[in-house]
């Protein structure tokens, strides 16, 4: 009888035990696997003051060679991470490609609004009210036609928004360790991109073989720009749905009390959660530390943005009202002396364009746990506006979204344990520059054989 008791209660508490101890076991697994290199900012060796000096010291400039922990991302981003833009080494290409970028996003704020809000109203008139939705998923078909249309000035058509959305939730889910990578579904964006290069009315990178090309519009808007945005909208609606006071004011608000609202977002939910950058040369700290040449530093976002915060946990808008990004620890698009996020005045815009078409006529509501990684995508119930949930369906929304996440943590574990064995064993990035420095050895194939073949796949 006692046996039958412990094991129904432990059975009942998973939700709230297994998770955890399993993300636990998962970082554990990784940092073995990986190894320990790298120096955490903020840490022992580098306080929380010296955060931006050394984050933006010109010697923390490099990116992918020379990190174990590279091999990984390049996996993740494949393809084309030889050419992706956050991954380029210092140098004329990476200059190019970031003045490329820096001119496909040169949109004024106020279009950037419209063009986010037209996107979010179709997204509208496909959803069915009321709804229990993903917000991630919701989100992405909106941010595909969005970048889609910066980067071709047309509006995108149906079978490229499938593609996009498609690559993006394939790269993301992998990233989240919720699933494998699938590289014929990443493959069909890239074929589709060769195809419609010459219809960009933007000076692509000269420096780039045109299949690069193609790599740099995908790893750039298709990837991290629609990815980047879906999750910064799932966050921001699921803060709000948490909070309906604010999500009822916001309806109606300035643009100023709106990026109040956006900036508390991003402080608790960075995009970015750890950034890391390899240095070129020795970085003096203080009298007492120096970082040697080589050194893999690790910028801790999350972190960062909790210390030198009354309540850092407490979701609360109106520090915002005497706090401002230059003065406070919040870096939401890095820092501008280091690679900052080149949508930075773009994003922000968007994304309250986004959001604001969808509270004119939404409201929405949620009990599911809202975390960082959001690997459950944000679930949410959407409502017409002002209308509230029937009873029991956010006590069911909450119970559901507990035991999802039992299944899912030893589900994470077991992919990514695979994922990251099978980064290491590829090795992509460090064959990669081991190529470009000499002749190659042996009969890998590396990312660059791959990538050089310009062939597509079948459908």
């Amino acid at each position: 009888m006692i046996f039958r008791a412990a094991a129904a209660a432990g059975i009942l508490s998973l939700p709230y035990w297994l998770p955890k101890a399993v993300v636990a076991l998962r970082v554990r697994i990784f940092t073995a696997v990986n190894g320990r290199q790298g120096v955490p900012i903020p840490g022992e060796e580098v306080p929380v003051s010296r955060f931006r000096e050394v984050y933006s010291n010109p010697a923390a400039d490099g990116r992918s060679r020379g990190a174990a922990l590279s091999d990984l991302f390049w996996y993740w981003l494949a393809p084309g991470s030889h050419v992706h833009q956050e991954h380029l080494e210092p140098g004329e290409r990476y200059d190019e490609v970031a003045r490329t970028t820096r001119a496909i996003m040169a949109m004024p704020t106020t279009e950037a609004e419209e063009l986010a809000a037209r996107c979010t109203a179709r997204a509208i008139e496909r959803l069915r009210r009321p709804s229990v939705v993903r917000l991630r998923d919701l989100m992405m078909p909106v941010w595909a036609e969005f970048f889609y249309e910066v980067v071709f000035g047309e509006r995108c058509p149906p079978e490229a928004r499938e593609l996009i959305v498609a690559h993006a939730d394939d790269v993301v889910t992998s990233l989240k360790c919720c699933g494998l990578r699938h590289m014929r579904v990443r493959d069909r964006l890239t074929c589709y991109l060769l195809g419609a290069l010459d219809r960009v009315p933007h000076r692509l990178p000269s420096r780039l073989t045109r299949r690069e090309q193609a790599y740099y519009l995908q790893g750039a808007f298709f990837n991290t720009g629609v990815v980047q945005q879906a999750e910064a909208t799932a966050h921001l609606m699921m803060v709000l749905a948490a909070h309906p006071g604010v999500q009822a004011e916001l309806a109606d608000a300035d643009d100023r009390r709106f990026d109040h609202v956006i900036a508390e977002t991003m402080r608790l939910y960075p995009l970015f959660g750890v950034a890391h950058r390899i240095s070129s040369a020795d970085i003096e700290v203080d009298e007492a530390t120096t970082l040697p040449a080589g050194s893999v530093l690790c910028f801790n976002y999350p972190e960062f943005h909790r210390i030198g915060y009354a309540e850092p946990d407490r979701f609360d808008p109106d520090r915002w009202e005497t706090l401002t990004a230059k003065h406070a620890n919040h870096i939401p698009f890095g820092m501008a002396a280091n690679r900052p996020c080149p949508a930075w005045h773009l994003a922000p815009a968007a994304l309250r364009g986004a959001a604001r078409e969808m509270l004119r006529t939404l409201s929405f509501h949620t009990s599911a746990q809202h975390t960082r990684s959001l690997p459950n995508r944000g679930p949410c119930l959407v409502t017409v506006r002002g209308a509230r949930p029937r009873a029991g369906e956010l006590t069911w929304m909450r119970i559901k979204d507990r035991w999802e996440d039992v299944w899912r943590s030893p589900l994470q574990l077991v992919l990514g344990t695979y994922m990251v064995l099978d980064a290491r064993h590829k090795g992509l990035c460090r064959r990669y520059f081991a190529r470009t420095a000499g002749p190659a050895k042996g009969a890998v194939k590396s990312l660059a054989d791959i990538e050089a073949t310009g062939r597509c796949p079948r459908p």
